[in-house]
């Protein structure tokens, strides 16, 4: 779709001219096969490297540097339209770049743009790196809506620009047109309260502070690539031993993906004894959709207001935590781990904790107090983990695809223990396999030991103890290596 820019026409009348062309791309990294722009290089005198300033697009869409003969002008003619409003913003700012490139038969395609300080230019932004920063969010972005934006709406920022929020009003000016709607015209909203006298000090800071944690959040579609199902396999047999039937329920979960490219309907809930791996699962689940991920703990939440935050009306209002989680995270699409879903308080009157989740397992989106805007939530996985399912009210529990994760038997723990649970101790205080070994004998001893505990936290103390002990023994008594039987075993652990 062309760009019309104003530019000295034929005629010597300033009217639109179009110079460039805008092509949509979600590439996620520059190169010179997929460039943020396109320069024209017919005279051959842009090289890898070239400084200089983008003019302001009011009098023509190009980029000028110092030539063999004076100051040369390059047309752009193909640009990303996802920096559309980055480039125009630096060219009416006079921003001195310099730019990497490829000069290809008569173009210059740039895959690379830094902000340099000199010959009077001012900066981007008041925070230093903005430009940089700037690039790396539009780069991990999805292009705009092929649309021709309305003049009416354009983020022109011209009445926004105190200097304690500069870098959110450029941010806003750039790449305002990469967020959701409804977070964009939010967004205005509270800028123009951030800059208002006409509103209280508190009110002002209340804006700011909102404004700071949503602009900090990459908004991203809800496009989700391929899972490759031995990939899947291969990070789960890393993380969780045996459970074959556990395995293949969680790939066919989320093996949807696939056809879909979308998150399935349904989270999981893992419900099984502690210690039997679900956190681990969690993890390597989040590993396998190449998501973020954080965590939330319901046996500490006893009150609603905990997770959809306070109203701005109190001077100590806050976000809530699953904002907060939001804004660790980074981005809108992650993994959300919620721990002990079945510990969750009945709350203090106003409510129950664990139905505020609800909105946001239903991928509606999900409003939190302090921040007064829907959070797009169509990019969240919930996994949750209990230990007693019958805890958990039914609507929560219709939510998820329900995977009983059963205890380890004694085979198994006697594997998880020789080949997983005591070199992953002894590799980490530097010891050698061959320095802390145990007899048959000594291995049945252990899990002897803890035949009435569930799970394998009390395994992985117990190799914790018996490598420390070995290694006390090395490095003091001056032994060459130790093999624990089961007497050993006995005296050290009971």
């Amino acid at each position: 779709m062309p760009v019309y820019d104003f530019n000295n026409s034929p005629s010597g009348s300033k009217e639109p001219v179009c110079t460039y062309t805008i092509f949509y791309t979600n590439e996620s990294e520059a190169s010179a096969e997929h460039p943020l722009l396109v320069l024209d290089n017919s005279a051959g005198q842009l090289k890898h490297h070239s400084s200089g300033v983008f003019t302001n697009p009011v009098k023509r869409t190009a980029f000028e540097f110092p030539g063999e003969d004076g100051t040369v002008s390059a047309d752009i003619l193909r640009i990303d339209a996802r920096f559309v409003s980055l480039l125009k913003w630096m060219g009416e700012n006079h921003i001195n770049v310099r730019l990497s490139g490829a000069a290809q038969d008569g173009v210059y395609a740039v895959y690379k743009i830094r902000e340099i300080a000199f010959g009077g230019g001012v900066k981007l932004s008041a925070e230093d790196g903005f430009l940089q920063f700037m690039i790396e969010r539009l780069l991990s972005s999805d292009a705009p809506s092929e649309e021709i934006p309305d003049e009416d709406e354009e983020e022109t920022g011209d009445s926004m620009k105190l200097t304690s929020i500069q870098s959110i009003t450029d941010f806003m000016t750039c790449a305002g047109r990469t967020l959701p709607d409804n977070i964009r015209l939010w967004a205005r909203r509270n800028l123009a309260v951030a800059c208002s006298h006409e509103v209280s000090a508190e009110e002002r800071r209340h804006a700011q502070r909102a404004l700071s944690i949503m602009m900090n959040i990459q908004w991203k579609g809800n496009y989700f690539p391929s899972v490759d199902p031995n990939e899947a396999r291969r990070i789960l047999d890393e993380e969780l031993y045996g459970m074959e039937q556990v395995k293949q329920r969680i790939i066919e979960t989320i093996i949807q993906i696939n056809r879909t490219h979308t998150l399935p309907a349904y989270g999981l809930l893992l419900i099984g004894p502690a210690g039997t791996g679900k956190s681990q699962i969690a993890y390597a689940v989040a590993r396998i959709l190449k998501l973020p991920w954080t965590t939330l703990d319901m046996s500490s939440i006893n009150d609603p207001e905990q997770l959809t935050g306070s109203s701005r009306i109190y001077a100590n209002a806050k976000p809530g935590i699953i904002m907060e989680a939001f804004s660790m995270a980074g981005e809108s699409n992650l993994v959300f781990i919620i721990n002990e879903l079945d510990k969750a308080a009945a709350g203090k009157g106003n409510g129950n904790p664990a139905d505020v989740l609800l909105t946001l397992l239903d991928n509606l989106g999900f409003t939190d107090n302090y921040i007064e805007c829907m959070i797009p939530t169509v990019g969240v996985y919930p996994i949750a983990t209990a230990n007693d399912k019958d805890q958990i009210s039914a609507p929560l529990m219709s939510r998820f695809a329900v995977i009983e994760i059963p205890d380890y038997t004694v085979e198994e723990k006697k594997v998880i223990f020789s080949k997983y649970a005591l070199p992953k101790v002894l590799k980490r205080i530097a010891m050698q396999e061959n320095e802390c070994t145990l007899a048959p004998d000594g291995l049945d001893a252990v899990i002897d030991l803890h035949r009435d505990t569930s799970g394998i936290r009390d395994l992985e103390q117990a190799a914790e103890h018996i490598a420390a002990n070995a290694l006390y023994q090395i490095e003091v008594d001056h032994v060459e290596s130790v093999t624990f039987d089961a007497v050993m075993v006995r005296e050290l652990l009971s």
